[in-house]
């Protein structure tokens, strides 16, 4: 009898054993698989915000371009000649600025390019006065001058500009809000008209 219930009892501590190392093996893949499920759920939120990093700045440099190309005047847009034949001049910028003493939207910076095309028989007195352009209202035909003589780089000589060379200049003229449209008349050049003003 003593013999048949060691037998049962080494039976019970082998079905003891088995069990418990069966519920250990399960405890460790489903800790393995807990795991697998946290490094995922980690992994997804560093990601998402890699997407929308890369589709917001589409969204704000798309609009961007467009508002460039519509206000911007292009290379070579708006070229005249100047004293005839010896010089051409191009407008660079036509861009409306806020005056810095009034702070109003009353200012239009007009930046051009001065280039000496002939070799020679340019004359001491071939300047332009740059401090003397004025523009007009194609509409309404109204005259708009320069805000003030040290708001321009007033006069360039071209006997002082080598040919084939250039010069920068601007101006800032008085040019009420909410004009759009110039015609600009640089003394001895012919008239640029109706150029757009960039805000």
């Amino acid at each position: 009898m003593s013999t048949f219930l060691s037998g049962v009892a080494v039976l019970l501590s082998t079905l003891a054993l088995g069990c418990s190392g069966y519920v250990a093996y399960e405890l460790f893949t489903l800790r393995q698989t807990l795991n697998a499920s946290n490094t995922v759920g980690s992994t997804i939120p560093t990601q998402m915000p890699t997407s929308t990093a890369t589709t917001s700045p589409q969204a704000t440099i798309s609009p961007s371009p467009a508002t460039a190309t519509t206000s911007a005047i292009s290379p070579g847009q708006f070229v005249q000649p100047a004293f005839g034949k010896k010089a051409e001049v191009e407008l660079l910028s036509v861009k409306r600025i806020k005056d810095p003493e009034t702070g109003n939207r009353d200012v239009v910076n007009l930046q051009m390019r001065i280039r000496r095309l002939a070799t020679d028989g340019v004359a001491a007195n071939d300047i332009i006065s740059v401090a003397s352009t004025t523009a007009r209202n194609p509409e309404t035909s109204v005259t708009y001058k320069g805000v003030a003589l040290n708001r321009s780089t007033g006069s360039v000589s071209l006997f002082q500009v080598r040919p084939q060379a250039s010069a920068d200049a601007y101006i800032w003229l008085r040019v009420p809000d909410g004009v759009n449209n110039l015609d600009i008349f640089v003394p001895d050049t012919a008239a640029f008209k109706n150029v757009p003003i960039s805000n």
